[in-house]
């Protein structure tokens, strides 16, 4: 059987735009573009009625904003969003409402496949969790409903810290002992492991791993990144003053300033 395309909705008010991105996305293999429309109620319209897996939404149009678009539909109710703006200062605003990413006008082609890369793969990742939990429930001789259900627990230890972390890979759920896991780094609004040079893409945040990880072993030196401590190698000044770590394999991450100190302190005990 034939993967089902990808279904997008393309929201933008002027037709060069919704003409750009559509020509992209004729590049990309398995793609269905559903519509195309011109005004913030027409999209929501269109989302409500056609439910595609993917929209790209430009922040500024008439009628409804971008913005105004997912809070009529509901955060949780909109599908994975890549928001398109003229407007830098939108971005923020933009991963409050939980889009996945964002284009500024004029963007590239490499940053639009960038986005468009990471749409596809949490879409897909969506839907293999589905996949995964109905297969379990049939085991459990269980009815489950149709909303999005979580990610599969991860292994926590006794004293309350994890254990193992659950990824998907390729359509199979598998659990990654903390002590193989070199960094978690930011993704939008979901984190990557990378553990042994491998990258497994994860629905949480980085907030609640920071919180969960035992802070013996752990530490986020940066908003974007979280370090297991025996992997770093060598802490040093950067270009422009910043600070950065390099690890055991090579890789190098930044530090934020204010962690700087804390840093030296624990990798000097």
């Amino acid at each position: 059987m034939a993967e089902r395309p990808l279904r997008v909705l393309i929201a933008d008010d002027e037709p060069l735009a919704r003409q750009r991105i559509a020509d992209l996305l004729a590049r990309e293999p398995n793609v269905e573009v559903i519509a195309e429309v011109d005004s913030g109620r027409a999209a929501v319209e269109t989302i409500r009625a056609r439910k595609p897996d993917l929209v790209f939404l430009d922040v500024q149009m008439p009628g409804l904003t971008g913005l105004e678009v997912v809070s009529s539909v509901g955060a949780a109710e909109m599908p994975a969003t890549i928001f398109v703006t003229a407007y830098n200062q939108h971005a923020l605003q933009a991963f409050d409402l939980a889009a996945i990413d964002y284009l500024v006008k004029p963007f590239d082609d490499e940053r639009f496949e960038q986005a468009f890369a990471r749409a596809r793969r949490m879409v897909e990742l969506e839907e293999r969790d589905r996949v995964h939990e109905r297969l379990l429930a049939v085991l459990r001789n269980e009815v489950l409903p149709p909303a999005p259900v979580a990610a599969p627990p991860d292994a926590v230890s006794r004293g309350g810290y994890l254990e193992r972390i659950a990824v998907e890979s390729k359509g199979k759920v598998r659990f990654i002992p903390v002590d193989q896991v070199d960094y978690i780094a930011a993704d939008g609004p979901y984190a990557e492991v990378v553990s042994a040079g491998k990258r497994h893409l994860i629905r949480q945040s980085m907030q609640s791993l920071e919180e969960r990880l035992d802070p013996a072993r752990f530490m986020r030196v940066h908003r974007s990144a979280i370090i297991q401590l025996d992997r770093i190698d060598t802490l040093f000044r950067g270009a422009g003053g910043d600070y950065e770590v390099q690890l055991k394999d090579g890789t190098k991450l930044r530090v934020s300033r204010s962690k700087r100190e804390e840093l030296e302190e624990r990798l000097a005990r």
